[in-house]
């Protein structure tokens, strides 16, 4: 997972799961289910929002040529996507990812954040990733910050597999 990976072109047969795992789209699925919930507080504070604000719930399985290697639950504001395509599951997946899909909802992301934390599998976890209980996740959480400041996207947990995951970071200090 390189740090750079949310740069990329938006609006090809990419995402940043793809980049990420070096592979075409032909070789990616994704299981997904939507619903509609309202924010609890966790959820507030990170979309920093009223709780009970309506959000969408979009729980997705990441596969790589049919082995499960990600799973996460992202959720966007049920406001910026009512009645649009990005509500509807059936598109996903989306060329070019979620920054592409607010994108195509006149949303300009220019920053996005992502917090790593590392622990053992819950067992719905284990059994999603099919990996034993003794193989370490790697639990992330990421926002989407339009230009405005907004948080429009909050995806909570991500979770992989810490046994099969490198994260890379270039900074570069002079620019």
């Amino acid at each position: 997972m390189a740090a750079d990976r949310y740069r990329a072109a938006t609006g090809v047969s990419a995402t940043p799961y793809t980049r990420d795992q070096g592979i075409g789209w032909s070789e990616y699925r994704l299981d997904k289910r939507f619903e509609r919930v309202q924010a609890d507080a966790e959820l507030a504070a990170l979309f920093e929002c009223e709780p009970g604000e309506r959000l969408l719930a979009r729980h997705f399985v990441f596969h790589d040529n049919d082995e499960p290697t990600q799973m996460s639950t992202s959720y966007v504001r049920w406001s910026d996507v009512a009645g649009t395509p990005v509500a509807d599951p059936i598109n996903e997946p989306w060329p070019g990812g979620t920054r592409a899909q607010l994108g195509s909802l006149g949303i300009h992301v220019n920053r996005i954040t992502e917090s790593f934390t590392a622990a053992m599998p819950t067992e719905a976890e284990a059994a999603t990733l099919r990996v034993g209980s003794g193989v370490p996740v790697l639990r992330y959480t990421r926002r989407h910050i339009a230009d405005t400041g907004r948080i429009v996207e909050v995806a909570h947990p991500i979770v992989r597999r810490a046994d099969t995951t490198v994260v890379d970071f270039v900074i570069d200090l002079d620019s």
